[in-house]
């Protein structure tokens, strides 16, 4: 069998990995995802819910299920998802974080299958999933269509795989990069390129070139009075999520 392309960018990694044992700190450099967190997790719950008939009232609705949560990161995600019931392999390019990952999950009493690889590598592998968690992870590839593709392959035929990022226009680089890196200081200088940004319409057109069927897009909305989040139907300005199905 050839060796599966990688689409990893190591400077990319780089930067990740310097920033690895601050995972678990809200108010350290990830403090954007901590409170961005909530709001990702009731729009993640929800597609998975309404795609696998569960009731999210249940203790443990995700259970049976097999999720991967590609570019863990420190298990920011990773660890509701495993509360919920779902079988979590939480897999990151960048070697660092996997430890914090497992440290952080053993002290919680989580069983979570953390992994020091790639999109492309498991899915060469034959690794299969019910869902693909994908969140803030293709505006740092270097081939974003290669990415998804192998996100496509780790599905089972009506899989779930949902998918955020940053659209590209001068409001999010106004908000993504002068605000959250300049101004706020909530991430260091240079950890997000402009360019590599994907507008909403690019990445359903990705999506549909790497094989899967696009259903849902909704904007992540700041709200800086409140200093809250909250998911929007029309405002995709900014920081957005997607939905998808493998066809079956």
């Amino acid at each position: 069998m050839a060796e599966a392309q990688s689409t990893v960018d190591p400077a990319e990694v780089a930067k990740f990995e310097a920033m690895a044992a601050e995972w678990w700190d809200p108010a350290g450099k990830f403090k954007p995802l901590h409170m961005l967190n909530p709001c990702r997790l009731d729009y993640i719950c929800a597609q998975v819910a309404a795609e696998f008939d569960r009731d999210l009232s249940s203790r443990q609705p995700f259970a049976g299920l097999r999720l991967l949560d590609i570019g863990c990161g420190g298990g920011l995600l990773s660890e509701p998802m495993a509360r919920l019931g779902a079988e979590v392999v939480g897999a990151d390019a960048a070697p660092r974080n996997i430890p914090v990952a497992q440290v952080h999950a053993a002290q919680m009493g989580l069983d979570i299958d953390y992994r020091n690889t790639t999109a492309e590598a498991m899915a060469a592998e034959g690794e299969r999933f019910d869902v693909v968690l994908n969140m803030e992870v293709v505006e740092h590839v270097a081939d974003p269509l290669a990415y998804l593709t192998a996100c496509h392959d780790l599905l089972k035929p009506g899989g779930l795989h949902i998918c955020s990022t940053i659209n590209r226009n001068p409001k999010s680089y106004a908000m993504a990069i002068v605000g959250a890196e300049v101004v706020m200081r909530w991430l260091p200088r240079g950890t997000h390129d402009w360019s590599k940004f994907i507008t909403p319409d690019e990445l359903f057109a990705l999506l549909e070139q790497a094989g899967l069927k696009p259903v849902d897009r909704r904007g992540f909305v700041f709200n800086p009075l409140s200093w809250s989040w909250s998911l929007s139907p029309r405002d995709l300005s900014v920081n957005y999520v997607t939905a998808s199905l493998r066809p079956e």
